[in-house]
């Protein structure tokens, strides 16, 4: 299976599997290398990374809620350089195409980090993390300012509920596809009666990223990828039905990390229906081929369709 998540062009993205993390929930490269098998994912999206380090964010930075999870945590990171020397070796080794996640704070830093990661022959992509307080011709100036430093496909993801003269300016400025979207920002309060600001995640979020999904894949001419509450196959189909031609796992890898393998199995076409009569301790989600011949199961085991 082939899905091409850029536009067509000489550094045009293609994947095995339309299934891929999150950016913010798989660490820089193999961190869950021993709860589940990266090969059987699309790529590997990074946490996102400035050019300068970034401090955690002070105070609460967790608030649970009912169906989900408010998060602030001022996105740490060490710095571009010193992520690439601590996983440049790590990232020469993955099975799956790399795509870094890239801060946008200015077009200094922007430009300087898109040059330091188009010397990275491991890196096959890079995604700029848009804010939603940016104008149509800030997007402009920061997208056009990373398309212009590189020839490797530049993802946007933008962030929930923009309008269309937004979305138009990440995509005249040479946005390769769209990510559908960031988690949204909400207030809640946390258990010693504080307001916390953060970003929501949660089965919650996927109805509303799921409209904003199926709306833009009906109104532009690149990919899309989908992204927000999906934690299940099911979920992940329902973006790929609205539009999507692939879709970013966040938080129920927090939760249960080889979920992200059974969805991208499952969505891969990997995933192996159950023999007719078969006990229930034969089978398992996510069954694929190895799976089936070391369990010693006859013919009747065939490929999802």
């Amino acid at each position: 299976m082939a899905v091409r998540i850029t536009r067509p062009g000489k550094n045009t993205l293609v994947i095995d599997t339309p299934v891929m993390p999150a950016a913010g929930v798989f660490g820089f490269g193999d961190q869950y290398r021993d709860l589940l098998k990266i090969d059987k994912l699309g790529a590997v999206v990074t946490n996102p990374v400035s050019y300068a380090a970034r401090s955690p964010a002070s105070g609460v930075r967790i608030v649970p809620l009912a169906a989900g999870v408010l998060v602030h945590n001022g996105l740490p990171n060490p710095g571009l350089r010193k992520v690439i020397s601590q996983n440049r070796a790590t990232w020469e080794r993955l099975p799956v195409p790399l795509i870094v996640h890239v801060i946008v704070n200015n077009v200094e830093e922007v430009t300087k980090s898109i040059r330091l990661l188009d010397e990275q022959e491991a890196v096959a992509g890079l995604e700029l993390g848009l804010s939603e307080e940016m104008s149509a011709a800030e997007v402009q100036w920061y997208v056009q300012a990373a398309t212009e430093q590189t020839e490797k496909p530049i993802l946007v993801r933008l962030p929930f509920g923009v309008d269309m003269e937004y979305v138009h300016a990440a995509i005249d400025a040479g946005a390769d596809s769209l990510v559908v979207c960031a988690p949204p920002r909400g207030t809640a309060r946390d258990r010693a009666g504080r307001l916390v600001t953060g970003r929501l995640y949660g089965p919650m979020i996927k109805p509303l990223a799921l409209r904003m999904v199926g709306q833009l894949a009906r109104m532009v001419n690149v990919p899309v990828i989908g992204a927000g509450g999906i934690h299940s196959p099911e979920d992940g189909r329902d973006f790929l039905e609205a539009g999507a031609v692939a879709v970013q796992v966040d938080s129920v890898v927090w939760v249960d990390p080889k979920m992200l393998e059974i969805i991208a199995r499952d969505l891969g076409g990997l995933v192996l229906t159950q023999p007719s009569g078969a006990l229930p301790d034969e089978w398992f989600p996510g069954m694929g081929e190895t799976q089936r011949g070391e369990a010693g199961h006859d013919d009747t085991t065939r490929k999802r369709s």
